[in-house]
């Protein structure tokens, strides 16, 4: 267990913490393998052996990517909340807020142009309605209004009262799924996640991105001591590991263990999330992050790529929407033109591709 004694100081990040930019490029890796397959194939066509294990093993992608996006936001501002400076680095993440929600309302048309037709699209970017593929920008674009907001007072409330705050709103969330919202399908799914909308609520994702700032600060503590760095990495594939062992569980008790598998291949329990679903999801997650975090910059070097697509997440998501659902699927008329394995080998593609996109665009920059 960790020392979480209280400090009247919260700690700076000694440089680029590149484990961090490790973890979010395996995230965003696998999302891009993800939508390679559902963009180009189409879900329904995916063989049962690539539901399980490749589609299975994707979902550990959302919960990495949020739990992730709450440890950068630690790292970079928690420690700067009750600093003279804290208004301008507030304005830089609204800033961050609006530049993501321009990129989510273009990146919205590119994904419907190859077969929506120009009502349905506008009716989306006035949200008449969500989209798919692009729908977790419009979350993050929304998360980066209200965190700001509310990291002073988290860099304020003792351990406890943190801890409180995560299973509040995890109650809270869950409990709301049985009211209609009066009929507002779309608030619903805004707020706490809709059956018939693939949008993430922003109440029921909130304590993942409250647990991503917890971890981020025990990694601004422990990450540059070896002992207490080793403690972190055991506590996060510990927990992650019992969290996938009860998903077997749970599983193994109903009796159909390779349906249960199945089921979260298939997204059953993401969108409002399910308990089986999020313990697979949130526990590998976990286990993911802390062997990032084992392997450091060692492991970030010698995985370049990914650690690459992983220090710029927004241009690494533009260049995979752009290829799918620009190039291959609209000017190229590729959907469906694809069998499962040719597929796959596209999203490696495009993962060394967005990599090269951006060291190429900062080589550019440097040179200007």
């Amino acid at each position: 267990m960790l020392n979480w004694k209280e400090v009247p100081q919260l700690p700076k990040a000694q440089g680029r913490i590149e484990a961090i930019d490790l973890a979010r490029g395996i995230a965003i890796g696998l999302m891009i393998i993800s939508h390679a397959v559902s963009g180009l194939v189409g879900m329904r066509h995916v063989p049962d052996w690539g539901m399980v294990p490749i589609h299975f093993l994707t979902k550990f992608s959302s919960s990495l990517f949020i739990l992730v996006f709450g440890i950068a936001l630690a790292v970079a501002f928690l420690a700067y909340t009750q600093s003279d400076d804290w208004p301008r680095r507030r304005l830089k993440l609204w800033v961050r807020a609006v530049e993501v929600w321009f990129w989510y309302k273009s990146l919205i048309i590119i994904e419907m142009l190859p077969f929506s037709s120009p009502s349905d699209i506008v009716n989306t970017l006035l949200y008449g309605r969500f989209a798919i593929w692009v729908e977790i920008l419009g979350f993050y674009a929304i998360a980066l209004l209200w965190v700001p907001l509310i990291l002073p007072l988290w860099a304020r409330t003792p351990l406890w009262g943190r801890l409180a705050t995560i299973a509040g709103l995890t109650a809270l969330s869950a409990w709301l799924q049985g009211f209609s919202f009066g009929g507002y399908e779309l608030l619903k799914a805004f707020l706490v996640d809709h059956e018939e909308h693939y949008a993430w609520g922003q109440l029921s994702r909130a304590p993942l991105i409250l647990s991503g700032l917890l971890i981020g600060e025990a990694l601004l503590r422990c990450y540059f001591d070896a002992t207490l760095r080793r403690r972190l990495i055991l506590w996060l594939v510990g927990s992650g590991a019992l969290m996938v062992g009860a998903f077997y569980g749970i599983a193994i008790a109903g009796g159909d263990v390779h349906g249960a598998m199945m089921a979260v291949a298939r997204n059953v329990g993401k969108h409002p999330p399910g308990i089986n679903f999020m313990l697979f999801s949130v526990g590998g997650a976990l286990v993911l992050l802390g062997l990032a975090l084992a392997g450091g910059a060692t492991a970030a070097k010698a995985l370049l790529p990914i650690t690459l697509v992983g220090s710029d997440a927004l241009k690494a998501f533009i260049f995979h929407i752009v290829m799918i659902f620009l190039v291959l699927r609209f000017l190229l008329e590729g959907e469906g033109a694809y069998s499962y394995p040719q597929a796959l080998g596209i999203g490696g593609l495009l993962i060394l591709g967005a990599a090269l996109w951006i060291w190429l665009t900062r080589w550019m920059a440097a040179h200007r």
